[in-house]
């Protein structure tokens, strides 16, 4: 389990202040605008940025306390770190050997392969698509506990990323007590492969449930005003005022729909979930 309490981080202009856990076992979806705070949270885990305050744990470990056998046991893929762009697939793999003891090198060599990646071709003229599959590729051929993807689809057609989260979830399933943290900008990505999402606005969590339930459960009630104001709002979570009316969000879409058989009631993406409890009014 990922434990965090109480972790602060200030900034001239931004300030962290999250407590949450992770379970073993899961994918847990971080989302959140471009700010938010999602790779601040991302680096205090790894240990790449100092903090005052706050307690972070993995497999009840300070990670203040983590010796280089307990760093190697986290696997992490950030948007904007990789090796030097001189280095080829092959060079890359000889330094992770050399770097972690877990590291499976034929393992990688052989998903190269299979994602038709140059073993010998420079990064550099690698295409974006090609060095977000090396990167994720590199990460999910080491044995580790818990696995941090900072936005790893991006630049990816949407054949490459639908390959990318196969590759995730066979991670997964090699080891039911791994923690994956993704980010992303993707709401399918989201919605497609994690077990839970959580939303960060301005260095908060604000809101957080399981995806299968958001899928499910959630939906866009859209209203006229005089409606809005005759409806019963025990299962609103926000709204948004819009030319027609409003636009409600509820976590209990059978309940509209048995009691206002005659309202419009449409299906939601994780983006435009976001973008009504971000933007919107709470109830």
């Amino acid at each position: 389990m990922i434990k965090i309490d109480g972790l602060k981080k200030e900034y001239s202009d931004f300030k962290l202040d999250i407590s949450v856990e992770f379970e073993n076992g899961t994918i847990n979806g971080i989302v959140g605008t471009n700010g938010a705070g999602k790779s601040t949270l991302f680096k205090a885990i790894l240990g790449l940025i100092s903090y005052k305050e706050g307690v972070i744990t993995i497999n009840d470990k300070n990670v203040r306390d983590f010796k280089y056998d307990d760093k190697e046991r986290i696997g992490c893929v950030m948007t904007d770190s990789f090796f030097s762009e001189t280095f080829s697939i092959k060079d890359i793999a000889a330094i992770m050997k050399a770097t972690y003891k877990s590291f499976n090198r034929d393992a990688f060599i052989k998903k190269c392969e299979e994602h038709k990646l140059p073993l010998n071709k420079k990064i550099r003229d690698f295409s974006n698509g090609m060095k977000a599959k090396a990167k994720v590729l590199c990460a999910l051929s080491i044995d580790t506990d818990v696995l941090i993807l900072d936005e790893p689809t991006v630049g990816l057609d949407i054949i490459a990323r639908d390959e990318i989260l196969s590759e995730i979830r066979d991670y997964m399933e090699e080891n039911e007590n791994r923690i994956v943290l993704i980010s992303s900008h993707i709401s399918s990505d989201i919605e497609k492969l994690c077990d839970t999402t959580y939303m960060i606005n301005d260095g908060k969590i604000v809101f957080h449930d399981d995806t299968d339930r958001l899928l499910s459960d959630y939906a866009a009630l859209k209203v006229d005003e005089d409606s809005f104001e005759k409806l019963d709002k025990s299962h609103i979570m926000a709204y948004k005022k819009e030319k027609y009316g409003y636009e409600c969000l509820t976590d209990e879409k059978e309940y509209y729909s048995e009691n206002y058989p005659s309202m419009v009631i449409e299906k939601m993406t994780v983006d435009e979930m976001m973008m009504i409890i971000i933007k919107g009014e709470k109830v």
